[in-house]
């Protein structure tokens, strides 16, 4: 699998997994997952993670930038207006320009808000950044997305935190058969086998955090994870037998001595 790389914005990742840096224990732990799950990009809420109070503890002191990339998100954003803010912030804190865009609707479901989504990718755009956007899984504003200039689309497979898996694998299918750019799944994953199933549709990566930092051992599930997107990617690469409505024996049963 070394050939068959991530590619984001004409960056390069050997690992199609993307890990957050929420809800953990501490830091070390999340840099004990980070580095079971194989991932090269880690996912950071700017506003949650300190990333500039080097009186405090630091992400960065234990999960090292130059190795891993960062991709700053807006999570806890509910407008357009706070999310460009936070990224702009984020892009002068640590030079980013890769960044991960949700705009939320409402706390109780945490759903996107779709048209502040779109008209914040929109400036984000303008401004040079390179914006990988959490969405619904509506294949109409997949497309919306990707037409203004987004470098990834990122539909939710189920509410974030739920652990509920993918809950519309139609509409999933959907988007990766329309996009050009990466289609990586984000929200929803709950274990390894929900892994999997995103990559088993053709989603070219997928992101989680929950899912490893609530497991009872979030560095076997980061393993865990590691494995499930790998095999998920091959099953797909291979290509599925085809779905029969009856058996068909696996020795033939012409020609029987």
């Amino acid at each position: 699998m070394s050939s068959d790389k991530l590619i984001v914005a004409g960056r390069e990742f050997s690992s199609r997994l993307i890990i957050g840096t929420g809800k953990y224990k501490d830091y070390a732990e999340n840099a004990a997952a980070l580095e079971a799950s194989g991932a090269d990009m880690v996912t950071v809420a700017v506003r949650r993670v300190n990333i500039s109070k080097p009186d405090e503890p630091m992400l960065m002191d234990f999960i090292d930038p130059q190795k891993f990339t960062y991709l700053p998100n807006t999570a806890g954003c509910f407008t357009g207006e706070d999310a460009v803010r936070t990224l702009r912030l984020a892009k002068e804190a640590g030079g980013w320009n890769l960044v991960k865009l949700e705009v939320l609707s409402d706390p109780k479901h945490l759903y996107p808000d779709m048209e502040e989504t779109l008209r914040a990718a929109e400036l984000l755009i303008k401004d040079g950044f390179d914006v990988m956007v959490y969405c619904s899984d509506d294949p109409v504003f997949a497309r919306k997305l990707e037409e203004l200039g987004c470098a990834a689309i990122m539909p939710l497979g189920a509410p974030i935190g739920s652990g509920l898996g993918i809950q519309n694998p139609v509409n999933i299918r959907l988007i990766v058969e329309q996009t050009k750019v990466p289609v990586i799944v984000d929200a929803g994953v709950g274990t390894a086998s929900d892994a999997t199933v995103a990559m088993e549709l053709g989603c070219d990566g997928v992101l989680m955090n929950t899912a490893i930092a609530e497991a009872r051992d979030p560095i076997k599930m980061a393993l865990a994870m590691k494995h499930a997107v790998i095999a998920g990617r091959e099953a797909y690469l291979a290509g599925r037998m085809p779905r029969k409505k009856y058996a068909d024996p696996s020795s033939p049963l012409a020609g029987l001595i």
